[in-house]
């Protein structure tokens, strides 16, 4: 069971760092975004490359970042029956949910993809829109925004077994800590304080 913890580890590593990362698309697609709105009221010139970048950031953020939500345990569920049962019962019920609904739903996905993601590299496919851009990048986000998301739900499947187990501590318990806005806010009290 250690060398699933330790893969489970690396995985969680591996997605930790892609979503930290691709969370700054957001602020790039809002950059770009901006600056495709003053550019066409300014001087009345625009692009479908602009908005279509846009679209590939966006795509990025919620395809890669899935992984990340999962591992965050961000996820939407409804709670109103399991909040009620036992941690235990809740632990089988993210097992069987992860076994029989999410892995198959993701590989499927995965699998029907790749040939997308193929076809359209081979036949350099461009978008429909006058100066638009080539397709091929933005579908190779699904096969590698499903594949992440897979190893993600082996994470989960090995930290739920393991807490089962009882060898980690539940896996889906928050750490309640600060953000950086309230420590910012925090800071600034002090230095208020110190002052006065």
């Amino acid at each position: 069971m250690n060398a699933l913890l330790a893969l489970s580890r690396a995985i969680d590593w591996v997605n930790e760092r892609v979503g930290r990362t691709l969370s700054w698309l957001i602020l790039a697609a809002v950059l770009v975004s901006a600056t495709n709105a003053v550019v066409r009221k300014l001087f009345n010139v625009s692009s479908n490359a602009f908005l279509e970048i846009q679209w590939y950031m966006f795509s990025a953020v919620f395809l890669l970042c899935a992984a990340y939500t999962l591992l965050k345990n961000e996820h939407i569920r409804i709670d109103v029956v399991a909040g009620r049962l036992s941690k235990r019962t809740q632990t089988w019920i993210d097992i069987l949910g992860t076994v029989f609904f999410l892995m198959p739903m993701a590989i499927l996905i995965l699998y029907v993809s790749i040939p997308v993601v193929i076809e359209a590299y081979q036949r350099n496919e461009v978008s429909t829109n006058a100066g638009g851009l080539i397709i091929w990048p933005a579908r190779l986000l699904l096969p590698i925004g499903f594949a992440l998301l897979i190893l993600q739900g082996v994470s989960e499947l090995i930290k739920r077994v393991a807490f089962l187990k009882g060898l980690i501590p539940d896996p889906t318990e928050k750490v309640l800590s600060k953000s950086a806005e309230e420590e910012l806010a925090e800071a600034i009290r002090k230095a208020r304080g110190e002052q006065a």
